[in-house]
């Protein structure tokens, strides 16, 4: 069942389970406020066995790309496109929150996201990663990096 994430009255409905669930609900948050104010965009998420192309579009460009594959369980996925970026997030249980920008028509501006929840620690898979502080009023710091999708998705 599909959920549009709040960011005035932020909710850990669908991350109960993680270990760092207010602060996971903050991130998730963080991003529905940033799509509401850029792109006028309702932020809409589903749980993970339900979002299973997402999930697995995202789990291919990361193996693909960097050899990268998560032991943390996916709790939730987004799907959409706004003017020419198709872009695609997943959850995990852990506090993490990995998105995909994949601009349609610039190969250019393609990359892979990664933002750590407040309170979690950086998981194995990205110990390579140099990780950016940003300070939220929702989700408090958030850390975050990202690589450039090389390839074709």
């Amino acid at each position: 069942m599909a959920y549009e994430v709040d960011f005035k009255n932020v909710s850990t409905v669908g991350l109960e389970s993680s270990p760092v669930a207010r602060a996971l609900a903050g991130l998730r948050a963080n991003e529905a406020r940033y799509f509401m104010n850029k792109y006028n965009h309702k932020f809409t998420v589903v749980p993970a066995k339900e979002g299973r192309k997402t999930l697995d579009y995202v789990k291919k460009i990361l193996k693909e790309e960097r050899g990268i594959e998560f032991a943390a369980k996916p709790l939730e996925t987004s799907s959409f496109q706004v003017e020419n970026i198709k872009w695609s997030y997943v959850f995990y249980e852990d506090g993490l929150g990995v998105n995909v920008l994949y601009t349609i028509d610039d190969p250019k501006k393609r990359a892979v996201g990664f933002k750590l929840s407040e309170g979690m620690e950086v998981p194995k898979e990205l110990g390579k990663f140099k990780f950016a502080r940003q300070k939220s009023k929702l989700a408090g710091t958030i850390r975050g990096s990202f690589f450039v999708i090389k390839g074709k998705y």
